[in-house]
């Protein structure tokens, strides 16, 4: 094929290109937030973690209607499920239903066969984070009305009916009356002593409640692009509208005194501009691509520098030692958030090599591990024998536990041919852990809260002798201090309740345990959707057993030899109601715990028998405290 006509083939599918691509209306979605949202879109099925602020762009591909809004307090595990303080999704990062309220929804439609469209920002779902809905106009192009603006932050002044944790619900979802609503007759009548008049007065612009005026729907010619940010600031400008169009009767405006071009010029302009923007952007594509590189480079050996000076730290190891160890990473134990959990031989120890994901546990959590469990040792916590930093490559090497985690076998399982552990194998579980605490809370040069205490992280030898593993998430406290403020970590169901304030100490560690200490006795997850509605959460049924006297109800009843202990295995729920107190006051010092399971001392029975958090109401910040991350109530402890 000659030279010209096939670079007017490739001209001409870039064009077609250009053309085809030009149709999809696209957001560029800024999170100005000073803490980390999870910005969702229907029916996209977008979903991400959006940091303080970062830009996301989105394409609505073919799509005539949009719903974006930004959920808050999350949580996600590696497998993108978890659950949000506001605009919750099915728990699901990448939607698939509208999101759970209270949440500030920006709404937009393609307006057929007007061509244009049509959007607003949405209080009918309620109000989670302050919002700025921009059109972007093409350059020259025909104008639009200006976009919606909600700059307030609703929830620090929301009236106390309408309060939830982290928004603030809508009046007609919350009392389903008209005149609460500001709705049909009333609507002539709206005042701020109306809940529907509170949220027209705070965010004008806002479409606010079901039979909203047209003022509240703004629109833009069809091909706009839009800017959607979260907690704009709050004298941010409106970017201009275009210019005008022409006045009737086609006289330009401005002056006329240049030559028009001719046809072949026009013909030559049009199709040299798109390839010479699309060399620029291959040019710009290359540099950026290869600039990335060199910083990853850096960054690599940085860290590489930085795990070699560490002190008192285990082996070394280098990359292609542990993929000779692991026979090319072949025999793989588990998967966790974090990364993946191999079997290895490395002269005549056996060992298991976690091989950490780059975008899962950071270069803090790894670092953290390395130095702590490296620099301590005791006989319940899993021996660290060594690690590997060698460029992006981050692998932890432990001593090899034959009987794996602990979650394998006190949760029954129909295919699971394994018997039911007894009562005195528990019993020796519940006290290892107790052991490895108490060494992390009270033994250290610091105190150490471990903050991720779950069955997952309890590893078991051939003896069933328990050993607390995995001290990505912990952290290291003074001991002239009282508490450490922290981000939310860990996992949905072994949380304290003291995380809704991120004050924390080492007793976030003890309501964890009493959790755990559940779970060993009645052989079932503390969260188990697979169970009917009143019996997914264990730590709400233990509030009603308790309180009815029905605690033998909790009692595994696949094993015989549990049910034969039932007296002693009340006194361990006992004393597990003791870790699960509310206020972290009232928890013994794990300590206290190991004396009650070697009978030198006796459980505190004056206690109260309520181990959930329902409302913000039932628990009380010991102070002022700013966190990174606003925290997700249902997280704590189980459903509100």
């Amino acid at each position: 094929m000659p030279a010209s006509s096939a670079l007017f083939l490739l001209l001409l599918h870039l064009l077609l290109f250009l053309a085809a691509t030009g149709e999809a209306t696209t957001f560029s979605i800024t999170n100005g937030c000073p803490y980390t949202i999870w910005p969702a879109a229907l029916p996209i099925g977008g979903g991400m973690q959006l940091d303080s602020g970062k830009q996301w762009t989105l394409n609505t591909g073919d799509t005539n209607t949009t719903r974006l809004w930004a959920r808050t307090g999350c949580s996600f595990d590696g497998n993108g499920t978890g659950t949000c303080q506001t605009g919750d999704c099915g728990g699901l990062l990448a939607c698939k239903a509208n999101g759970r309220p209270p949440n500030t929804i920006a709404e937009f439609a393609l307006g057929r066969p007007s061509n244009r469209d049509f959007f607003d920002i949405s209080f009918v779902e309620g109000f989670n984070v302050p919002m700025d809905f921009l059109p972007e106009p093409a350059k020259g192009g025909p104008g639009c009305s200006k976009g919606p603006r909600c700059g307030a932050n609703i929830t620090v002044q929301c009236p106390t009916s309408l309060k939830a944790p982290g928004g603030c619900n809508s009046p007609c979802t919350v009392f389903r009356q008209d005149r609460y609503c500001c709705t049909g007759s009333a609507a002539n009548n709206c005042s701020t002593t109306d809940y529907s008049g509170y949220f027209k007065k705070m965010c004008p612009d806002a479409y606010s409640y079901p039979r909203d005026d047209a003022t509240s729907i703004f629109s833009c010619p069809a091909g706009t692009n839009y800017k959607v940010v979260f907690c704009p600031l709050t004298n941010q400008a409106v970017p201009p509208s275009p210019l005008p169009e022409s006045p009737a009767g086609g006289t330009p405006v401005g002056p006329t005194t240049m030559k028009p071009r001719s046809s072949t010029a026009r013909t030559v302009a049009a199709i040299l501009a798109p390839v010479g923007g699309f060399i620029f952007l291959f040019i710009v594509a290359f540099y950026l691509c290869k600039r990335r590189i060199q910083r990853r480079r850096e960054t690599d050996e940085e860290e590489e520098e930085e795990f070699g000076e560490l002190q008192g730290t285990p082996v070394r190891f280098t990359f292609e030692q542990l993929r000779a160890a692991t026979e090319q990473f072949a025999d793989k134990l588990g998967e966790g958030g974090f990364g993946s959990v191999f079997k290895g031989q490395f002269g005549n120890e056996r060992i298991a090599v976690k091989r950490l994901d780059r975008t899962g546990q950071g270069k803090r959590e790894f670092s953290a591990e390395v130095q702590t469990i490296g620099s301590i040792h005791h006989i319940n916590l899993v021996r660290l024998i060594g690690f590997c930093a060698e460029k992006s490559h981050r692998l932890l090497v432990y001593e090899y536990m034959p009987k794996g985690s602990l979650d394998r076998w006190i949760y029954y399982r129909h295919e699971d041919d394994a018997p039911p552990l007894g009562w005195n194998t528990r019993c020796k579980i519940i006290t290892h852990i107790a052991k490895g605490l108490s060494y992390l809370h009270e033994e250290c040069t610091k105190r150490i809260a471990h903050l991720d205490v779950k069955p997952q992280n309890i590893l078991l030898d051939d003896d069933f002798n328990a050993k607390l593993s995995d001290f990505g998430l912990c952290k290291l406290i003074d001991r002239d201090m009282s508490q450490v403020v922290t981000r939310m970590r860990g996992t949905p169901g072994y949380l304290a309740p003291e995380w809704l304030t991120s004050q924390i100490t080492e007793k976030a560690d003890i309501y964890s345990f009493g959790v755990v200490v559940m779970e060993i006795i009645s052989g079932r997850k503390n969260l188990d959707t697979s169970r009917s509605e009143e019996s997914i959460h264990l730590i709400t049924l233990l509030e009603e057993k308790v309180k009815s006297d029905r605690l033998v109800d909790l009692i595994d009843n696949n094993s015989n030899d549990m049910q034969a202990h039932k007296q002693d295995v009340i006194q361990m729920m006992m004393l597990a109601m003791w870790c699960l107190q509310i206020d972290c006051k009232k928890r013994p010092k794990m300590s206290e715990v190991v004396k009650v399971l070697d009978g030198t001392m006796t459980a505190d029975l004056n206690i109260e028998h309520n181990f959930v958090v329902t409302t913000s109401a039932n628990f009380r910040s010991t102070g002022n405290v700013s966190s990174s991350d606003p925290p997700l109530a249902s997280d704590v402890s189980g459903p509100r």
